[in-house]
């Protein structure tokens, strides 16, 4: 399958009053056409981080390292004009934030908003951007899209105004979609819908998207490939049935033992014990191993090799190593 982005040993510091924090580090992975690939891990990981790099919106204090490479397309996006990035912005690669209410103007109509996208990438006139953003509106759900052109963000719910996000990032039917934490603090069910709809989407324009979630349970039935994201280091990558079923990585494993399920009849949740490093001060070896039960020595001292388990599925940890 045909590869439409590619990322190359992405590397993200940040610069603070603690010191040179370091958010991403030699992350590299690619993401084939028409594919659903999940980035998961607890909060600070760094998944926010490498979807901001893969949109040029890492800004000051932030800095990209110079050997990172992010190729769409196989053109490496680092090297674009300002043309280029008004270009890829929005019509090539598009993002969804997590967070509607603050992402959405609250001063300007929702069917201006989405008009304004369709002005800004076509060459249309008003009246023909108002019915394309109606349209939108009707893709993505929301009833009376005439009449909620008029209206503004608050008029709207949590999940109607997610549903509008994804709309706008949708409208000039991108390469690929980038969904940041899409269903945060929306109820069950509406996460369910939402991503319901956001599959529909994708399998209608053979789009590619990018899930970035710190929730397991949501991506098992939506993301074909699962990248597992720890201290801004990838430890775990596979398909969906491999991370589910054949979990290598600790931190996996202890990810999916904290996810609620049927099953449990009465079972407590597991945590995970101890907090994430400090990133200013990253860990020589696995960043996992001060809250491992498993850690060896060596976990300490090194940062383990990413070992091949077959058909994609690799992972980083020296008790694999030892099973070789």
């Amino acid at each position: 399958m045909e590869k439409l982005l590619e990322v190359k040993n992405l590397s993200v510091t940040f610069q603070t009053l603690q010191g040179e924090v370091q958010a991403v580090r030699d992350v590299s992975f690619a993401i084939k056409k028409g594919t659903v690939t999940a980035i998961v891990g607890e909060s600070g990981c760094g998944k926010s981080v490498t979807s901001k790099s893969i949109m040029g919106l890492v800004k000051k204090p932030g800095v990209v390292s110079k050997d990172s490479k992010i190729l769409f397309q196989g053109e490496n996006i680092q090297e674009y004009t300002k043309n280029q990035w008004e270009d890829y912005r929005g019509q090539k690669c598009s993002i969804c934030f997590q967070d509607a209410l603050t992402a959405l103007n609250p001063t300007m109509t929702i069917g201006k908003q989405i008009m304004e996208k369709i002005l800004v990438h076509k060459k249309v006139s008003k009246k023909e951007a108002w019915n394309e953003a109606v349209k939108v509106l009707e893709k993505v759900g929301i009833p009376n899209p005439e009449l909620r052109m008029k209206q503004y963000p608050h008029e709207f719910s949590g999940g109607m105004r997610q549903r509008v996000m994804i709309g706008i990032a949708v409208t000039l039917n991108p390469a690929l979609l980038i969904a940041d934490e899409p269903t945060t603090a929306l109820d069950v069910t509406v996460q369910a819908d939402i991503l319901d709809m956001m599959k529909e989407i994708q399998k209608e324009h053979h789009m590619s998207i990018i899930l970035i979630t710190h929730d397991l349970g949501i991506v098992a039935n939506f993301a074909t490939d699962i990248l597992v994201m720890y201290a801004g280091k990838i430890v775990e990558r596979g398909s969906a049935y491999d991370i589910f079923y054949h979990p290598a990585h600790p931190y996996t494993k202890a990810l999916l033992r904290a996810v609620p399920r049927l099953d449990m009849n009465g079972e407590e949740l597991e945590t995970i014990e101890g907090a994430p490093p400090n990133m200013a001060h990253p860990p020589k070896g696995c960043p996992f191993a001060n809250r491992c039960k498993m850690s060896r020595d060596i976990c300490n001292t090194a940062f383990p090799k990413e070992i091949s388990l077959g058909e994609g599925h690799e992972v980083c940890c020296w008790l694999q190593e030892e099973e070789k």
